[in-house]
């Protein structure tokens, strides 16, 4: 018999804060939770699909005292929670921006391993139009895997696979014991639906752009944040390629991500006290990304940011 692929989005969503905090194992027994409430991001994956070694796919991660909100799944993430000693057996809740391949080509990872791991209770996913869909595939993709060591001899836990997972609308996709998250519609080329969020704390406001060209929504949602992440490239750099469809390549590039100064100017509009610039699409210097930034009309403080690093 095939395994069950979803829970029911709307009983699994609320399972309330004691299945939020279920997450508590970490790779080689570092302590978890963290002793205090503070807010911070970690940098899982700054990398975009080239296969770089030195950068996972995107993915970051808030982590808010014991509990960890997952933002994109891209290749290596389960490794990167690991280096990072973040819970191996499963974030609070996962969102994803889009469902570009770069950004979810970790959500299997995601959901199995966690599983393998020892999380028990649905994982939460959220995220745009076909989201659902996809998790329903993945675990029916799987099912063999799900049967072996669900019913062998590794008696992984029954049920620990599964998926509570939901499309949602731009607004508030998320609000308990005082996280909220805010989706925001963002263009991003020919995709119908990508979205930003806006995670707000008791201590901090942190958003990431996702993949996005410029967007006057995004440096609307973004205003007085206290850290604002968000994907570039560098635009003196874009040419036409050698390579069949490279001519339209600076077309594309225009059309689907924003330039260094395009990133200046929504961080200009926004004003976030820190700017961070990662999924980083194409050649680049640090010294020239924040010389456009600044030519797009940003002064504030400007990171580029590397696998790991913390916020």
């Amino acid at each position: 018999m095939s395994p069950p692929l979803l829970l029911c989005a709307a009983a699994a969503f609320t399972l309330g804060l004691s299945a939020e905090l279920s997450a508590q194992r970490t790779y080689g027994g570092a302590p978890w939770p963290p002793p205090n409430d503070s807010t911070v991001v970690v940098m899982l994956g700054t990398g975009m699909p080239a296969p770089n070694p030195e950068r996972s796919g995107p993915a970051v991660a808030v982590v808010v005292g014991p509990r960890v909100f997952l933002f994109d799944a891209g290749p290596g993430v389960m490794r990167r929670v690991a280096a990072a000693k973040l819970p191996i057996d499963g974030p609070t809740s996962v969102f994803l921006t889009h469902l570009h391949s770069d950004h979810t080509l970790g959500l299997p990872d995601v959901i199995f391993t966690s599983w393998v791991m020892g999380r028990s209770t649905p994982l939460r996913l959220v995220g745009p139009a076909g989201t659902a869909k996809m998790a329903e595939h993945i675990v029916s993709a799987w099912e063999q895997d799900i049967d072996i060591r669900t019913n062998g001899l590794e008696h992984a836990r029954p049920g620990g696979y599964r998926v509570a997972a939901r499309d949602v609308q731009p607004g508030v996709v998320y609000d308990s014991a005082g996280v909220k998250v805010t989706a925001i519609l963002v263009p991003h080329g020919s995709w119908k639906q990508a979205f930003a969020y806006r995670v707000d704390t008791r201590t901090r406001s942190v958003v990431i752009s996702g993949d996005v060209r410029y967007s006057e929504a995004l440096a609307k949602a973004a205003r007085g944040a206290d850290v604002l992440i968000h994907e570039v490239y560098d635009g003196r750099r874009v040419v036409p390629e050698r390579r069949a469809g490279g001519d339209a390549w600076p077309s594309y590039m225009k059309s689907f991500h924003a330039s260094d100064v395009e990133v200046g100017r929504v961080a200009a509009r926004a004003q976030p006290k820190l700017l961070v610039l990662y999924h980083i699409v194409g050649p680049f210097t640090p010294n020239e990304l924040a010389d456009g930034v600044r030519r797009g009309g940003y002064r504030g403080r400007v990171v580029v940011a590397n696998d790991l690093d913390r916020f």
